[in-house]
């Protein structure tokens, strides 16, 4: 048996297709996420690689209800910017005030990946939850954006070395207009 609480060996697993296993349940990638000390700097440089427009959003207790961090609730707060590139979606985030996982991280690894999002994959939010924390990865921080969008950090950076995130957002939701656009809005069409 792993050492992890609730995991199956190895030698336990199947392999059911191409692209499955039998314990698996994830999900695809839907997010990549870097944390840095500086957001517009950090905005500059993936600009320049041609990824952006930015959306720039404020995340405190006026945005964000159910603050948690490590089993507590607990304030903090963030600067964050969202951007597609192709199909893949980008988030940068700055730390601003109290202890996240984020100010974690910077202490810890410095800048750089520090989570991937992950879809539902047909599983409820809340069982998504605990079959990670059935697997031994903790939850470790968590809110409600608007009141709307739920989201929850898990604790999966032994095993991979990164955290996962999961996303609930509900049908039809639609990220309000940024407080920011970064390098510019895009021209609005006719």
């Amino acid at each position: 048996m792993n050492s992890r609480a609730g995991t199956k060996s190895i030698v336990d697993v199947q392999v059911t297709s191409e692209t499955t296993l039998s314990n698996s349940f994830m999900g695809e990638a839907m997010q990549i996420c870097v944390v840095t000390r500086d957001l517009h700097r950090t905005m500059q440089q993936f600009v320049r690689l041609g990824v952006g427009p930015w959306r720039v959003y404020t995340f405190d207790e006026t945005t964000v209800k159910d603050l948690t961090y490590r089993g507590e609730k607990r304030p903090y707060s963030m600067r964050l910017a969202l951007a597609w590139s192709g199909s893949t979606f980008w988030e940068i985030i700055q730390p601003l005030d109290g202890e996240s996982i984020y100010t974690e991280w910077l202490a810890k690894h410095g800048e750089g990946i520090q989570h991937v999002a992950l879809t539902c994959n047909g599983i409820s939010f809340e069982d998504r939850i605990a079959e990670f924390e059935r697997r031994g990865h903790k939850l470790t921080q968590s809110g409600s954006y608007l009141g709307a969008v739920r989201y929850a950090y898990l604790d999966t950076e032994e095993s991979t070395g990164f955290a996962v995130e999961l996303l609930d957002f509900p049908e039809g939701f639609e990220m309000p207009e940024p407080e920011e656009w970064y390098p510019a809005a895009p021209a609005v069409k006719p």
